[in-house]
């Protein structure tokens, strides 16, 4: 009997083991990190508030003025309400998903964004960094690599960033229009730089 106490939660732990009950932890888990707190971003600012949402799901930030990109969570530096601000996101591998966007509303200063191997990014992330109007005026360079959600209506949405000036697209299998998405985008962007690594 007082075995049968303790094998009967071990055989509940095997069952929560199998791989689709893990993917379907992290992915809960991963939906929980993304969760915006406005409250969050009223006490400490856009550019803190980001901070945090994208070091917790795994992406680096670098501030105005300084080289060094952040990865700890623990070391985002303190200061003065307003004193750090993102010049750089790189979300390679990281969790970042729709559901985090209202994050990006209010960063003045982003000049680059790299999404790269970021398994939730879909078409409405890129139409939601395109509609941002802060991001509209500040981001300059965007690298899109390895994201398999992403399609030709994604990257087409990106023709609201007026402002930007260089814009690399790789191993992108749902761009399945190529010649059409490319032509769409000088078009509308005729100074965009646009690199292509897309074979």
């Amino acid at each position: 009997m007082l075995l049968g106490k303790f094998i009967q939660p071990v055989l509940s732990l095997k069952k929560l083991s199998t791989p689709g009950a893990r993917r379907h932890f992290w992915g809960w888990l991963n939906a929980v990190f993304n969760k915006v707190d406005y409250e969050r971003i009223q006490a400490v600012g856009p550019d803190r508030a980001a901070s945090e949402w994208l070091l917790r799901c795994g992406a680096l930030v670098r501030f105005q003025g300084y080289d060094k990109w952040q990865h700890d969570y623990n070391g985002l530096p303190t200061g003065p309400l307003g004193k750090y601000k993102i010049q750089a996101i790189d979300a390679t591998e990281s969790c970042i998903m729709y559901r985090g966007f209202d994050y990006l509303d209010g960063l003045k200063h982003v000049e680059e964004i790299k999404l790269s191997n970021c398994i939730y990014i879909q078409d409405e992330c890129l139409q939601r960094i395109s509609e941002t109007e802060s991001l509209q005026k500040s981001l300059l360079r965007l690298m899109i690599i390895s994201c398999g959600n992403v399609t030709d209506k994604g990257i087409i949405a990106l023709h609201k960033l007026t402002n930007l000036e260089y814009l690399f697209l790789s191993d992108l299998p749902g761009i399945r229009e190529r010649e059409t998405t490319v032509q769409i985008l000088k078009k509308s962007m005729p100074s965009l730089e646009l690199e292509l690594d897309l074979e």
